[in-house]
């Protein structure tokens, strides 16, 4: 995986991975179900790269849970092709986060577009403010 990068012109976060044979289906094209999980590498690695991994996070007693999640397919690549997942905030409250996904392929032609919800909550599975250290990291971004 190739270090990830916030560009400073629009502040999309990139960050570049290689199909493996087992993310395709029958077809030879990356099976629909893994864009989901390539949403959640870009995810992860956007807010390691802020400085707050989400496992920072959890140890403060804080999830941020899934409330929705879209994807449209615009196109599709097959094994060994490199693709970059951006990934940037096009939401953010107290208590909620959205997030916004380009999937694209090494021309910069778009494979797949999403968004995914997310809700802070704590460890009685409550809905609750996220911690102001990791609102201020997310702020300074959007």
């Amino acid at each position: 995986m190739v270090k990830p990068t916030i560009n400073p012109e629009d502040n999309w976060h990139h960050t570049d991975i290689r199909i493996r044979y087992k993310d395709t289906d029958r077809m030879g094209v990356v099976y629909y179900g893994n864009y989901l999980t390539f949403f959640e590498v870009g995810r992860a690695e956007y807010m390691r790269s802020l400085g707050f991994p989400y496992s920072e996070l959890e140890a403060k007693g804080y999830t941020l849970a899934v409330t929705d999640a879209t994807a449209k397919f615009h196109s599709n690549v097959g094994y060994d092709a490199l693709v970059t997942i951006k990934t940037r905030i096009s939401k953010l409250t107290r208590v909620q986060v959205r997030f916004t996904y380009l999937v694209v392929d090494e021309e910069d032609r778009l494979l797949v577009s999403g968004e995914t919800g997310h809700v802070c909550i704590n460890e009685k599975m409550k809905a609750t403010r996220m911690p102001p250290d990791f609102v201020q990291a997310l702020e300074e971004v959007i």
